[in-house]
């Protein structure tokens, strides 16, 4: 630590590293990766990487929030701007199904030492406000039905996830398929 009580810049960049390269080995081997290896790859020594995340759990948990926030992050900057609802949730929800066929090691590394795929603490609730921004707003432009909820939309994307993940068809094609069970009955 600085004497401001900041870490130090060597710290933060080490730091940095080791979530970048325990992400690209994960989603490569999934939950094999051990953290010998991350530091190895990452250019680091093995107390290093511990020093920043004590135990694998931790490592783990934090590529997870990073990824979720990348998620977050697209979701915000991508789909919030769009004015045409169904695009915003469609390039959304592609987001998500790319992220899963991408990383399927990644996947099952969270699930394997999490217990469960789904984001957890702050951004969980940043992802729920996303989505029931989204959600309303479909409401209201008179994409979505009246009835469709955030926990509709959030059971898409947890069948979404499964489906890319397990490469069970076209995940697009369920995208399409879920997202026209959404739409206003007339």
């Amino acid at each position: 630590m600085s004497p401001a009580g900041k870490p130090r810049a060597d710290a933060e960049r080490n730091r940095a590293q080791v979530l970048t390269v325990a992400r690209d080995l994960l989603a490569e081997r999934g939950e094999q990766v051990q953290m010998a290896e991350v530091a190895r790859a990452a250019g680091v020594g093995v107390g290093t990487v511990y020093r920043h995340f004590p135990t694998r759990q931790a490592l783990v948990e934090a590529v997870a929030e990073e990824r979720f926030a990348a998620i977050l992050a697209f979701g915000e900057a991508q789909c919030l701007p769009d004015p045409d609802t169904r695009q915003a949730l469609t390039a959304f929800l592609h987001r998500i199904g790319e992220v899963h066929e991408n990383e399927r090691g990644l996947s099952g590394a969270i699930e394997s030492v999490l217990g469960s795929t789904a984001p957890q603490g702050e951004v969980s609730t940043r992802l729920l406000a996303f989505g029931e921004t989204l959600v309303e707003r479909g409401k209201a432009d008179g994409t979505l039905a009246a009835e469709a909820t955030v926990a509709d939309l959030y059971m898409i994307v947890g069948a979404l996830a499964t489906v890319s993940r397990a490469a069970i068809g076209d995940w697009r094609r369920f995208v399409d398929i879920a997202l026209a069970g959404l739409r206003p009955r007339d």
